[in-house]
């Protein structure tokens, strides 16, 4: 009987422990369940690797997530993908510019092409830096590089925003694919809604006029890159703006010449040895590109003046520093023929 009797109680204890360990199971569980990663708003992260700008970088983005860089945030609206750097940290071996930025997987030529969409908002951009310096208080949200030769840009699509303006601008530019050396290389810029990359202040402290037509921190609004066939054509939709659409040959350039240099390239690049040459006749035909998304951050010490707190991140994202920016939808994948 009282052998019974312990074994009845030695069966309880087995079995009250296998009920706590379910719960517990059950409880971590529920926990994992609860996170919302990037690739549960925007599903095609399976092809991306990403560099933060921490200079963590992953070649798996599933279930895969850091916070103060690369998370998931939820509005009234809906969920958003975070990205966010500050303006000095660990960035490519190719830059002076900190980035949380996705880079595609497959990599295409022109003639081949692809296209990216992407819908989000600018959270916040750089407060310091020189008014004179173009890429001061700029974000890029959406690139094109290329991955051989001398590895330019020819699209990147910036927003930028003066302190103390309520509006920033959205422009793109495109990078020339030099002959020769890479030297005199230049970016010639178009302007979506407000001024393009060459409208600065007459000196570090001065701002120029803010643009009537801009976008605001927090205002929605969509990109569309879709390059056909060699043919780049971009489109940008936003509620509160006209639509704008552009088209430009990625495999013919228009800057052979020095007789085609724009005013515009000149005024930018004057006294400076990047912004004296010109483009081969093919431009990027034939050459390997690939897509980019996120926040690029333009703000750095080196060419922008920018304050870095000796490269402290949380003293960068406590006092205004960094570059934010949220996308709630967006695609990546083969070109589709544009409508006529």
């Amino acid at each position: 009987m009282k052998r019974l009797l312990i074994l009845s109680l030695i069966i309880l204890m087995v079995t009250a422990c296998k009920k706590d360990q379910a719960k517990s199971e059950n409880k971590v569980s529920e926990k994992e369940t609860a996170i919302k990663y990037p690739n549960d708003v925007i599903p095609f992260m399976d092809k991306w690797k990403i560099l933060l700008g921490d200079g963590t970088r992953s070649d798996s983005l599933v279930k895969f997530q850091k916070d103060n860089f690369f998370y998931v945030q939820t509005d009234d609206v809906a969920d958003w993908v975070v990205y966010k750097t500050p303006n000095s940290g660990i960035t490519s071996r190719t830059s002076s510019n900190t980035r949380t930025e996705l880079g595609e997987k497959r990599h295409w030529i022109p003639e081949e092409g692809g296209k990216l969409t992407g819908t989000l908002k600018v959270m916040h951009v750089s407060t310091t830096g020189d008014a004179n310096a173009a890429s001061s208080y700029s974000v890029v949200i959406g690139q094109i590089h290329s991955d051989e030769g001398h590895e330019n840009e020819p699209l990147k699509i910036y927003y930028k925003k003066f302190p103390g303006h309520t509006k920033g601008s959205v422009f793109w530019n495109y990078e020339i694919n030099t002959e020769g050396d890479n030297i005199g290389r230049f970016d010639y810029s178009t302007a979506v809604w407000g001024h393009d990359f060459s409208v600065v202040g007459k000196n570090p402290t001065d701002f120029p006029l803010e643009p009537e037509n801009g976008i605001e921190l927090g205002e929605e609004f969509s990109y569309e890159v879709n390059v056909h066939e060699g043919i780049m054509y971009l489109t940008f939709t936003s509620e509160n703006h006209e639509t704008v659409k552009f088209v430009k040959s990625l495999v013919k350039s228009e800057f052979t010449t020095r007789a085609q240099v724009p005013d515009q390239v000149k005024r930018v690049y004057a006294n400076r040895e990047k912004g004296g040459g010109v483009e081969r006749e093919i431009a990027y035909a034939g050459e390997i590109n690939y897509f980019k998304q996120g926040a690029y951050n333009q703000a750095n010490a080196k060419s922008t003046n920018s304050e870095v707190y000796g490269g402290d991140i949380n003293k960068q994202y406590e006092n205004g520093s960094y570059a934010e920016v949220w996308f709630k939808e967006a695609t990546v994948g083969k070109s589709t023929k544009p409508l006529e």
